[in-house]
């Protein structure tokens, strides 16, 4: 026995989490085997979670957890040695010691923390649609959409980009004559028709959405520059890991945009890193607070997705724990996955809360000192039932503790202080400015214009960047860029051939450029992107 352990302190291996008959700890090595952390409202789920944060970034693990109070904020300052606190730790024979730990806010609108954005194309259509509550339909056609643009190297960054895109796959109702000027955009929607019936009234829908999502803020979330996840995955200068905070009060005001968020921050790490099989520790431990809304009327294809990237992000080295109010939050075959259980006390006064209680019970593995089911009733605050893994992975046997006490303060953070983290935060100044690039709206309205691959007005006068300046010396070879009258069949089709061999030619000389479009992220011709598990963009 070490020093540490005599004291109950965090081991190089183990974090030291509460006390009862037994001592209650979280082995470094199967932390990313998830966890799960129950209770009702005001049993102490975020003084437990603040707890298990420390211990993680004592031992050099960051940590990202989402704040829905502000409560958890207090683990960027130094604890006060209250009397209470001073007390437990007595209690529990714990050398009260106050600390504080490095500490990084976000804040999706930006107001409370660095902003945290993702652009549309990142995101992919499968969250997207989640997001925006679409049926199979709409979420089709969204689908279609995003193809479009990968093929076309149209990217989406924000969400003019996407409704640019949306106006331009809607299909020509009206009759045209054989000698009628053809649409600019004419390619983007035939490519959209070729892969399905596109109608206008779908796509209407989708915008009226997409207003929703704008009115709730949404427009703040998407663009660049874009989070950079290895951002998340920091130490400080003393080997502790970085407690990374999303500021959520405000988010949780729209909970789908809340819930895909932090499904995406998921899908994003699974897509990411590397295999790395069984750690010392974990790379990153993700706090997902108010999980049920993850999983509230979510489509089986999406359950499907979200159980394979639990089960095996736990191979790239990173732990989840779920913290929510009733275990039957979360469907069983996802709650299979967590092996580390923090139950505080559950109230049955309706059926639902009986079955809550029963289900609770039932996931641990029985003690025959307690009769789980009626402890869960009877806890305190601050008592909770545990059962880690131990040993070869199996769990431990429930047990009821005591809590210990944070080292940081307990409760939130006065605005100086937060702006005083800000200020000297390691990412400050990275993320704080917006910056619009040359996206998907800008290129669209640009061929709208005659500006992209055609020019009006006198020679030389050329717009779209290097493929506007191509298209202007082809189009002057071939003729296509000069304004005509009304023309004769054969003229239509002279031209229609002209002009697709012209955007060949521009096309690969464009690709052998490298030319790159939008920004950050950058889009290629000529390449379909490969899209992962969720719907994201893989640069890999």
């Amino acid at each position: 026995m070490t020093a540490q352990d005599s004291k109950l302190g965090d081991t190089d291996d183990k974090i030291f989490v509460g006390k009862g008959d037994e001592q209650a700890w979280l082995t470094l090595a199967l932390a990313n085997r998830h966890g799960l952390v129950t209770g009702a409202t005001g049993t102490g789920k975020t003084v437990t979670l603040q707890v298990m944060a420390e211990g993680f970034a004592r031992a050099g693990v960051p940590v990202f957890a989402a704040d829905i109070k502000g409560d958890l904020s207090g683990i960027s300052e130094i604890g006060v040695p209250a009397d209470f606190i001073l007390k437990r730790a007595t209690e529990m024979g714990l050398t009260f010691q106050p600390d504080q730990f490095s500490t990084v806010f976000w804040d999706v609108f930006g107001e409370q923390g660095h902003p945290v954005r993702a652009t549309v194309t990142e995101m992919g259509p499968l969250l997207l649609a989640r997001m925006l509550d679409l049926n199979d339909v709409q979420e089709g056609v969204l689908n279609v959409a995003f193809r479009v643009a990968d093929d076309a190297g149209l990217t989406l960054i924000d969400m003019k980009d996407l409704r640019a895109l949306l106006d331009a796959i809607v299909p020509d109702t009206g009759k045209k004559g054989a000698d009628a000027e053809e649409s600019p955009l004419a390619d983007v929607k035939k490519a959209a028709q070729g892969f399905g019936n596109v109608t206008k009234a779908t796509v209407g829908t989708i915008q009226r959405q997409l207003l929703v999502l704008e009115n709730q803020g949404g427009t703040k979330f998407f663009g660049e520059p874009a989070l950079t996840l290895k951002d998340f995955m920091k130490t400080d200068r003393d080997g502790r890991g970085m407690v990374n905070i999303l500021v959520a009060d405000k988010l949780l005001q729209n909970p789908r945009l809340y819930a895909t968020f932090l499904l995406w921050m998921l899908s994003e790490l699974f897509e990411e890193l590397p295999e790395a099989g069984d750690l010392p520790k974990p790379k990153l431990v993700f706090f997902f607070d108010e999980a049920h809304l993850l999983f509230n009327d979510a489509p089986k294809a999406l359950m499907d997705k979200i159980e394979q990237v639990v089960r095996l992000i736990r191979s790239k080295g990173v732990g989840v724990y779920f913290v929510t109010q009733n275990p039957i939050d979360v469907p069983d075959r996802v709650l299979g996955q967590l092996g580390n259980r923090v139950q505080h006390a559950l109230r049955a006064f309706t059926p639902r809360d009986q079955k809550a209680v029963a289900a609770a019970a039932q996931t641990f593995r029985p003690n025959p000192k307690l009769d789980t089911a009626k402890v869960i009733m009877e806890l305190g605050k601050g008592e909770a039932l545990v059962s880690f893994l131990e040993g070869n992975g199996t769990p431990a046997m429930v047990e009821r503790v005591m809590i210990r006490p944070p080292s940081a303060r307990i409760g939130s953070i006065t605005p100086d202080e937060r702006k005083a983290i800000m200020a000297a935060s390691p990412v400050k100044g990275k993320y704080d400015t917006a910056v619009d690039a040359e996206s998907a709206y800008e290129i669209l309205q640009k061929r709208i214009a005659g500006t992209a691959v055609t020019v009006d007005g006198p020679a030389g006068a050329s717009g779209g960047g290097i493929l506007g300046q191509i298209g202007s010396i082809v189009g002057t070879i071939f003729g296509t860029n000069v304004k005509r009258g009304r023309l004769s069949a054969g003229q239509v089709i002279a031209r229609d051939v002209t002009r697709s061999v012209t955007n060949q030619v521009i096309g690969g000389m464009a690709a052998n450029i490298g030319k790159s479009v939008g920004g950050q992220l950058g889009g290629s011709i000529g390449r379909t992107l490969v899209r992962g598990a969720l719907g994201g963009l893989l640069r890999r």
